[in-house]
């Protein structure tokens, strides 16, 4: 696999999904969790994903439990959470594992593409790649970077 366009996953709603479908747009890519401190970030994320869809940005949600268990409901439970509580209408997709030998295909060459803190493995909630029109991995962010942080990153990318 050479880019994010590459791969397929499961939406949240069960409909597998070809990620070659946002071929040509910017991507911010994020591994959620709903009962985290970082959890009010889908708030920032939501509003990346107002401004800028109409220029071809996509959010990309990737509900994870690996950490503290702090994703423990089903997918429908986590879908309700996220619409319910912060208006999300970026899609987002089946709970996955991020790292060790069950790791999503996506994140497996997320980490190759872009290390972090701890090398080749995702920290923690919220871990966020920024993915250019061309599928390639631009950067890599901290789970403690808030998502209007990025926002210059975004621009740029929209406008490279």
């Amino acid at each position: 696999m050479t880019t994010v366009f590459d791969f397929t996953a499961t939406a949240i709603n069960g409909t597998p999904t070809d990620l070659g479908d946002h071929r040509g747009k910017v991507l911010l890519v994020v591994n959620t969790a709903s009962q985290c401190g970082f959890t009010p970030q889908f708030t920032g994320l939501q509003q990346l994903q107002d401004d800028y869809a109409e220029r071809g940005f996509s959010v990309l949600g990737f509900p994870c439990d690996q950490f503290r268990h702090q994703d423990p409901g089903t997918d429908e439970e986590i879908a309700e959470f996220c619409t319910g509580h912060f208006g999300v209408t970026f899609p987002m997709f089946s709970k996955v594992d991020v790292n060790g030998e069950n790791a999503h295909p996506i994140y497996q060459w997320l980490r190759e593409q872009k290390s972090g803190v701890l090398g080749n493995k995702i920290k923690w909630n919220f871990t966020k790649f920024l993915i250019g029109k061309d599928g390639a991995v631009i950067k890599r962010y901290a789970p403690t970077t808030k998502p209007e942080a990025i926002a210059a990153d975004v621009e740029a990318a929209l406008n490279a």
